[in-house]
């Protein structure tokens, strides 16, 4: 049996619970098979009951805010659609993306071909998205994204969308895993032995989220570090997909 890894507190007192969630655990109970292990029901067994303000995907790792009573619920649930809440991620993108910034502004709605996915549309809701490359390599980038809007998969139908799809995102265009041979050359491996991927979810991150206190008003903000498999892999095209320094890339808001 896999062992579950338990989310770690980042922040918390008599109103708020702001936790780093793992990768690979769902944020509230599964639709098909409610006895999935969530986190949702995990507090709610902790705490008696617990108030889902936002959600993660389950493979996507990092922070997320919990309320620990309705009014606090109210509150933060005010703050996300006022834009009041600061949602920042990180994510690794394929290719290289030329601008140092921009606001993407694509209306996005569900896809009515395949349930689940995310697609633009001018039929859809308003979303917006603001990008600030962090570091490129040669075959993919490291950009930050705050998160104006929060529709489903806003990030990754996005990013697909412009035409540089989360470098492993197999729904929206993206490669199904990322290895090490994808990057190394001469890359060799003994004939009886299967390469492992240095990731094979999606490669974004929950990297920092600032909520105002119900209470006191003040801003309370949580960041986390990479996941070991994101950190490996940013670590290895560091080493092993160097852009050359002419490369300049230009701004546009």
């Amino acid at each position: 049996m896999t062992e579950v890894q338990e989310p770690k507190i980042l922040f918390e007192d008599g109103y708020l619970l702001i936790v780093e969630k793992p990768a690979g655990v769902l944020s509230v109970p599964d639709r098909y098979n409610p006895l999935l292990h969530n986190l949702k029901d995990s507090f709610d067994k902790k705490y008696g009951k617990i108030f889902i303000v936002h959600r993660l995907d389950k493979e996507t790792a990092g922070v997320m805010v919990f309320a620990k009573d309705a009014d606090t619920h109210k509150n933060l649930n005010d703050q996300f659609q006022n834009f009041k809440v600061t949602k920042i991620y990180h994510s690794l993108w394929s290719g290289i993306v030329s601008k140092d910034e921009m606001l993407i502004d694509i209306p996005l709605m569900s896809d009515p071909a395949k349930k689940g996915k995310t697609i633009p549309s001018a039929r859809g809701k308003e979303s917006y998205s603001k990008i600030k490359v962090i570091e490129r390599f040669r075959i993919a980038t490291l950009v930050e994204i705050e998160l104006l809007t929060g529709r489903h998969h806003q990030i990754r139908a996005h990013a697909a969308a412009v035409g540089h799809p989360l470098l492993v995102d197999e729904m929206y265009g993206g490669g199904k895993a990322f290895y090490l041979s994808d990057i190394k050359k001469k890359y060799n491996i003994r004939k009886e032995k299967e390469e492992r991927p240095l990731i094979s979810r999606i490669t974004l991150h929950s990297y920092s989220l600032t909520v105002l206190h119900p209470i006191s008003g003040e801003d309370i903000t949580c960041t986390t570090e990479y996941p070991k498999d994101f950190d490996v892999t940013l670590k290895k095209l560091k080493k092993y997909s160097v852009l050359p320094e002419y490369y300049v890339g230009s701004t546009e808001l």
